[in-house]
């Protein structure tokens, strides 16, 4: 049997000219470095059905799944083969709150010219690419 490929999304939300970004902690991967909202596409979860749920879990913030458009995908090496889809909150509805404190200790908004120096890498990269649409391959 052959294993799948973990699929992640992750969600760029933008308010004034920052964006929403959030601190990881206590999880063993990336603690310590920010990074954008978002986790894992769960069995029979559409990519925006995965986005919107990881931000209601994780910010409290509700979109509507119509309101995602996609930014761009990313075919990246880990510690696994790893293929991540980013999308582009229209609005944002609410303020938005650390609801998973055991994973994450400070939200804070970044203009995208002084993102902090402790970004997770990859979302960087992402970041860097742009409005999109693109498609990025890194660390092959």
């Amino acid at each position: 049997m052959r294993a799948g490929i973990p699929v992640g999304v992750h969600v760029v939300v933008e308010r004034d000219g920052r964006i929403l970004l959030m601190r990881r902690a206590g999880t063993g991967f990336f603690d310590g470095l920010y990074s954008l909202p978002g986790g894992h596409v769960e069995d029979g979860e559409s990519l925006r059905a995965a986005a919107v749920r990881e931000m209601v879990e994780e910010t409290g913030l509700h979109f509507a799944v119509d309101s995602l458009v996609q930014v761009g995908v990313m075919h990246r090496r880990s510690d696994t083969n790893r293929i991540d889809f980013f999308f582009r909150a229209t609005g944002c509805p609410g303020e938005p709150v650390i609801r998973e404190p055991d994973k994450c200790d400070r939200l804070d908004w970044y203009s995208r010219a002084k993102l902090p120096a402790e970004l997770v890498p990859y979302i960087r990269t992402a970041l860097d690419a742009g409005a999109g649409p693109w498609i990025l391959e890194l660390g092959w």
